[in-house]
């Protein structure tokens, strides 16, 4: 019950911060020649022939959310905000507007019985010159704030949250792994939330988990196919 409950909760907030901006659809097919055609960040997105084996795009169109449509920005500064939204809420857009920002849905099916998939999508976000290093240090100022604390579901049922930070990518200008484990009242076992961000001058790459009953390596699979996509993409 409890497991189904937060699964639910955490889907509906990740799929209700720019339902327009995350469209989901069909199994995209979309190869990288084909998204560099388009141009801008898209270029740099992963595609189809640059996934992981096992994974899929659950995304055939990729928006520029910036300009269709607009995000509606917080007053609040990242470094203020809720720790609750430091997990599945797409925070960065919300609190500190980019100049560009395109993403895709990435899937992988069950294999085993005891295995739910992975779930979550790649964005790519272009900041104005120096605001990206901001960013990346509230990040980091917000996860050292929140190293626990409680999240109060619609339901009224309390999870005891905890979050860390490691290094990601130490090749980048800088990068770090989100690591969120909730726990529900009585339940020993914790679910876990990923979010890797690597900063490459004024572009953040984030690869982000929806939800896991237990760390995979998903996320981290992901992340690699993505930076080596986008860095070939870059310098091409």
């Amino acid at each position: 019950m409890a497991a189904g409950l937060v699964l639910a909760v955490l889907a509906v907030s990740a799929c209700s911060a720019d339902p327009k901006a995350r469209p989901a659809a069909a199994p995209g097919t979309v190869t990288a020649s084909a998204a560099a055609a388009s141009g801008g960040l898209r270029a740099g997105l992963l595609t189809a022939d640059r996934l992981p084996p096992g994974f899929r795009l659950d995304t055939e169109k990729v928006n520029a959310t910036t300009t269709d449509p607009p995000h509606t920005p917080s007053p609040t500064p990242i470094a203020s905000m809720p720790c609750s939204e430091l997990g599945v809420e797409s925070f960065m857009t919300k609190h500190a507007r980019p100049v560009e920002d395109v993403a895709v849905g990435v899937t992988r099916s069950p294999v085993r019985d005891d295995d739910i998939g992975w779930s979550g999508q790649e964005v790519l976000d272009r900041y104005a010159p120096g605001q990206a290093a901001e960013v990346m240090a509230a990040i980091r100022g917000v996860a050292g704030r929140c190293t626990s604390y409680t999240d109060t579901l619609p339901s009224g049922e309390q999870l005891q949250v905890t979050a860390s930070v490691t290094p990601a990518d130490p090749r980048a200008d800088d990068s770090l792994l989100l690591h969120i484990t909730s726990t529900f009242p009585g339940d020993a076992a914790p679910w876990v939330d990923e979010t890797a961000f690597i900063r490459t001058g004024d572009v953040i790459l984030v690869v982000q988990e929806i939800v896991e009953s237990a760390p995979t390596s998903g996320t981290r699979d992901v992340f690699a196919a993505a930076v080596t996509t986008y860095r070939a993409t870059a310098s091409g």
